[in-house]
């Protein structure tokens, strides 16, 4: 190697080192595919606010929602693998492989883990004159009389409707599904008694519980939540086993260098450590992973689990989106 060849080279690594060590050069946004207002949407603020702050850059959210979560994925596919635009899903981005026939991503190979951000548990409520007055009572019902009792959902592939599926399987029961343009009016026709149940999240349903409007029969969870400690969990109510979450993942696009994807995965480590943002998240029931579950691996393990754990399930129910 020449003098000069050596110069160049050295320069080279000199350069691509200051870049990554300069990450990040200007404001990063973290693309949610769901609309603003959303469990989802709320969370990745939250996360957002705390990034910034270690990252010393502002972190901004874009919602571009559509397709259960498929058109903002794939923005970000597309992105620039800088590290500036980043993509916070939820476990939609492991069930759109079973529910749509044609994907323009592989959430596998098309995306670079960062870390969990956050698991947000499912809760069963129904209706506050809705006759059983708890889970087994309702699967009592369930399999009595099948499809008489009525399971909301906010549109298929929605989280709502694949907990109601994965209750259904798990239960051996049969309930009829009514489907809606999201949570808002599915809730409102539950609490009106136009549909007897729905499983949501404790921050849609949690006021409504609080005030009366809605029977609690059961949060998918090893053990009660803080903030809705007279909810029984499943298990204590005669459905062992049954635990469901919506868990969240941070991204980047495929080919994102290596020491960005760790400075992110810094930052977000650092602000899921923060005081502040642990009472939000505590506020909202979000539970946040434990220090061995966020690794950027760890990330992609699990997605490729969870892809594994969905597909026979929505496959055994029929499900597909349009």
């Amino acid at each position: 190697m020449t003098r000069f060849t050596h110069n160049i080279v050295a320069a080279t690594f000199a350069v691509a080192s200051f870049a990554a060590s300069a990450f990040p050069t200007k404001p990063i946004t973290i693309v949610v595919p769901y609309a603003a207002g959303g469990s989802t949407d709320v969370l990745a603020r939250v996360l957002a606010e705390a990034m910034g702050k270690d990252l010393g850059q502002p972190v901004i959210v874009e919602n571009a929602g559509g397709a259960g979560g498929t058109i903002g994925t794939s923005k970000v596919v597309r992105a620039p693998n800088d590290g500036h635009t980043l993509l916070l899903h939820n476990m939609g981005i492991a069930t759109a492989p079973a529910l749509y026939a044609k994907l323009t991503f592989d959430a596998t190979k098309d995306l670079a883990p960062i870390a969990l951000a956050g698991d947000v548990p499912m809760i069963l409520v129904g209706n506050k004159n809705f006759a059983p007055g708890n889970v087994g009572e309702l699967i009592k019902v369930m399999k009595n009389k099948p499809g008489e009792v009525t399971f909301a959902h906010a549109g298929v592939g929605a989280t709502s409707h694949l907990c109601a599926m994965l209750l259904n399987q798990t239960a051996g029961t049969q309930a009829t599904m009514v489907p809606y343009k999201g949570t808002g009016p599915a809730l409102q026709d539950v609490i009106s008694g136009n549909v007897n149940v729905i499983c949501d999240q404790p921050v849609a349903t949690g006021s409504h519980i609080q005030a009366g409007l809605l029977k609690a029969y059961g949060v998918a969870t090893k053990a009660r939540l803080d903030t809705l400690p007279n909810v029984p969990t499943f298990a204590e109510t005669g459905l062992p086993n049954f635990e469901l979450s919506v868990w969240h993942g941070l991204y980047a696009p495929k080919g994102t260098p290596a020491a960005t994807i760790e400075r992110l995965n810094k930052a977000a480590r650092t602000a899921l450590a923060d005081p502040a943002l642990v009472k939000r998240f505590t506020d909202m029931s979000v539970i946040i992973p434990a220090a061995d579950r966020l690794k950027p691996e760890t990330l992609g393990e699990f997605t490729q689990n969870e892809i594994r754990r969905w597909d026979p399930v929505i496959k055994a129910a029929g499900a597909k989106a349009e």
